[in-house]
């Protein structure tokens, strides 16, 4: 049985008020405010239990600076290459992308992930306009 954690929970309670996908690092920092004396790594360790639990999904990000996410239910993520906004993408589930891979592979195929990239609505419009 894991120990319960205010910290833990505001972490939580924060992930779930945001679409915004945030690092660790923007976590810290709104968490700081309620806990002043909370560390980066207090923040880093919650994050990994929470993922490990599944209550959040960590999604690697091409800059390095992994994003969470409270949304468990399966969908997909688009990242800006332009400004590095991490946004959920409306789509249907892409399954049979599974039935595919598993008639090469030799092994069980259990999921996949997939990131879309490219130019958000506000960098595409912000190049269309210049």
């Amino acid at each position: 049985m894991i120990k319960y954690s205010r910290q833990r929970e505001h972490i939580l309670q924060y992930l779930r008020s945001t679409t915004k996908h945030p690092t660790a690092e923007t976590i810290y920092q709104h968490m700081k405010t309620e806990h002043p004396n909370i560390s980066l790594g207090t923040v880093y360790r919650n994050l990994a239990l929470l993922v490990q639990l599944g209550e959040i999904q960590k999604i690697a990000s091409p800059d390095g600076a992994d994003r969470f996410d409270a949304n468990t239910s399966p969908h997909y993520h688009f990242i800006c290459t332009e400004c590095g906004a991490v946004l959920d993408l409306e789509l249907s589930p892409l399954d049979h992308i599974n039935l595919l891979a598993e008639h090469k592979f030799q092994g069980t195929i259990e999921g996949h992930v997939t990131l879309f990239y490219g130019k958000c609505p506000d960098c595409s419009h912000a190049a269309h306009a210049r």
